[in-house]
């Protein structure tokens, strides 16, 4: 499946799931809006961390996220290879894998 129809599949997922939990979606929601709004950092700045922290976790549709994310941020695929990299620093082996899988990602959502 390529990175954008895992991302189409996974909002369809979650709209499923917001209308069975709304409340606990909402809350969700606005956690996500509180911790990624421009302060110290940028909203830019916290999406890099955000997938550096998803390729560790190892959270492959957090990957396709934030990755989608940054491309709309203007983030050149140099820039989420560098994350990629801290990533790996803190990972090991499994954030190796996933840091292959996150320059995939980028590529096939920017082509």
């Amino acid at each position: 499946m390529s990175a954008k129809d895992d991302l189409d599949h996974k909002r369809k997922q979650l709209r499923n799931l917001r209308k069975a939990i709304p409340e606990t979606f909402a809350g969700f929601v606005a956690l996500e809006q509180a911790a990624s709004k421009d302060g110290a950092l940028t909203k830019r700045e916290k999406e890099l961390v955000s997938l550096g922290m998803a390729i560790a976790l190892r959270c492959e549709p957090c990957i396709n996220s934030h990755v989608s994310a940054l491309i709309r941020l203007d983030v050149t695929r140099e820039e989420v290879a560098e994350i990629a990299g801290t990533a790996i620093q803190m990972a090991g082996g499994p954030g190796l894998m996933y840091a292959g899988k996150t320059l995939e990602v980028y590529d096939d959502l920017t082509d």
